[in-house]
């Protein structure tokens, strides 16, 4: 830990030890809470998306299950092919484009 000493003018230091006893805390935490948080790292466009998509419930994270499975995954691309090749039926975009309709 580093020790900072800081000159503020008396009235300004008033304020802040009665805004560390509202909020119960020292003036030295409210002032380091204040600092971290002013400093800590913007997050990317994608983490804000994903916060807000947590928040409303509409990110699901996967079961322990799913990531053995996943980890444990080993199909080529070939593989993969073969096995969508086998399962028949119309190719997943052209259902899609069919449900969209006609543009205009």
């Amino acid at each position: 830990m580093t020790t900072m000493t800081l000159d503020l003018p008396t009235e300004l230091y008033q304020q802040l030890e009665e805004e560390a006893i509202r909020a119960n805390r020292s003036v030295e935490d409210l002032v380091a809470a204040w600092l971290q948080e002013r400093l800590a790292p913007i997050p990317s466009e994608r983490e804000r998306a994903i916060a807000v998509l947590r928040a409303a419930g509409l990110v699901a994270e996967p079961s322990v299950e799913m990531r053995v499975r996943a980890a444990n995954a080993t199909m080529s691309l070939m593989e993969v092919q073969a096995a969508l090749d086998r399962a028949g039926g119309r190719p997943l975009s052209e259902i899609i484009i069919e449900q969209r309709g006609p543009k205009g």
